[in-house]
């Protein structure tokens, strides 16, 4: 399998137009092509990935994309969950497309976002400092993959102690001329010490077209600044996705993730953060609603390494039809990381016998003075307040649809966007109880 893929990819990586890109960026891109040919796609040998295969995509050569459609605003907009006047950049198949981007309420607020192709020309020594340092490709196929071939994504920088309300929605839309390719949206956020910054990214289809996301974001939360990171995975349940989120956590930080996943026929969601100053704080949360075959994976990987930090995880699946969830979530602490506090949860409701999960929570732990738990449960409905719901007049099926919706709704509600919070909310109670009424 590896061999051929390496073969069809680097004829892909030939066809890429790289003749503009600064030596260090063309370096990069080699390395990066050299370390994926080394690797392969991984298997289900590979410990991280043993729940998850991925030879729906190892058998397949997906093309690069090369063209973009033309979708509307309206159109991109009904798809996405949120508030129409927020900031956005939208990426068309891969491709930025300004005309359907409007950022200028951010930059008047100081915020510094660009094109990752534009970033390269305007400002070449701030990318080249951060892009690839944090999420590097060593051992990582997908990361390897996307640091090849990543031809525009976006470049966030929020200066210091800038504190900015209004968030960024970053949009990313394949329509039918995305048939049968590959895309590697890079996204780099730098958020310098005590600013305040939030974002959200949309991964959303127009059709029901077969393709490949593999998007890679790096986030730099320096001293005392808080970046809240939603994204939020609606593709194609014929579309194949894979998505890296890697954090460094400088002092007193905060990073706030939120993953929703109800798209793709596979799916795979990893965020990875290092709290690498004293007293940081992460908090990953999570809510995955699959059914039919799909296939949905969240890994976490979360690294103490200095002291005083903590970190919260929440993860909630509900799976129906014959759909598989997997959840593998890490807690390392590191020796010098003392009086550390974490707790990590999964829970699981199966809608469906047929339907089935593969929970691995781990700690691992070189500290003496800590409190970590982690926890996971795996079960279907209530039938105690399924009985009692009916024996007050609710029929079979809306018990089980509110009980299912209420299932979900506590993990909805760590999302601190009100906008972004209710439409979730909105959209989980029309899936399970067909009503539009909330």
């Amino acid at each position: 399998m590896n061999a051929p893929a390496a073969t069809r990819y680097a004829e892909a990586f030939g066809q890429l137009d790289t003749a503009a890109a600064p030596p260090w960026l063309a370096a990069l891109r080699t390395a990066a092509l050299a370390e994926f040919n080394a690797l392969g796609f991984p298997t289900t040998r590979n410990e991280d990935w043993h729940f998850t295969s991925v030879t729906p995509i190892a058998d397949r050569t997906f093309r690069n994309a090369t063209s973009t459609g033309a979708p509307t605003a309206a159109e991109i907009l009904a798809l996405t969950v949120g508030d129409a006047s927020w900031p956005r950049a939208v990426f068309v198949n891969g491709q930025c497309d300004p005309t359907l981007s409007t950022l200028g309420a951010l930059t008047t607020a100081g915020v510094r976002v660009s094109t990752l192709t534009a970033a390269i020309k305007d400002t070449p020594e701030f990318v080249a400092d951060h892009l690839g340092k944090l999420a590097t490709f060593s051992a990582q196929a997908f990361t390897a993959f996307n640091t090849a071939f990543a031809q525009d994504g976006l470049v966030v920088h929020v200066p210091r102690s800038l504190v900015v309300d209004l968030p960024l929605h970053i949009i990313h839309v394949a329509d039918a001329q995305a048939a049968g390719c590959m895309l590697h949206p890079r996204l780099l956020v730098v958020a310098e010490p005590l600013s305040q910054f939030n974002i959200v990214e949309s991964f959303v289809s127009l059709n029901g077209t077969e393709y490949f996301t593999n998007a890679v974001a790096e986030i730099s939360v320096g001293d005392g600044a808080r970046l809240h990171h939603h994204k939020v995975q609606r593709e194609s349940t014929e579309a194949f996705h894979v998505g890296t989120v890697q954090v460094s956590q400088g002092r007193n930080s905060l990073f706030h993730s939120f993953s929703y996943a109800s798209g793709a026929a596979l799916s795979r969601t990893n965020i990875y953060t290092r709290l690498l100053g004293e007293a940081a704080e992460t908090r990953l949360n999570g809510l995955y609603l699959v059914d039919g075959t799909q296939h949905a994976d969240h890994q976490t990987w979360v690294e103490h390494i200095a002291p005083s930090c903590a970190s919260r995880e929440l993860y909630k699946g509900i799976l129906d039809g014959h759909a598989h969830g997997v959840f593998n979530g890490k807690v390392f602490v590191d020796p010098e990381a003392q009086k550390t506090d974490g707790k990590q949860s999964n829970h699981v409701l199966l809608l469906s016998p047929t339907a089935r999960v593969d929970a691995k929570p781990q700690l691992e732990i070189f500290a003496d003075d800590v409190k970590c738990t982690h926890g996971s449960t795996v079960g279907r409905l209530d039938e105690l307040a399924l009985f009692y719901m009916k024996s007050r007049g609710i029929g079979d099926e809306n018990s089980r649809a509110l009980l299912t919706y209420a299932f979900a709704a506590d993990v909805l509600e760590t999302v601190e966007l009100d906008a972004l919070r209710n439409g979730l909310e909105r959209i989980a109670f029309e899936r399970f109880t067909h009503s539009t009424q909330l």
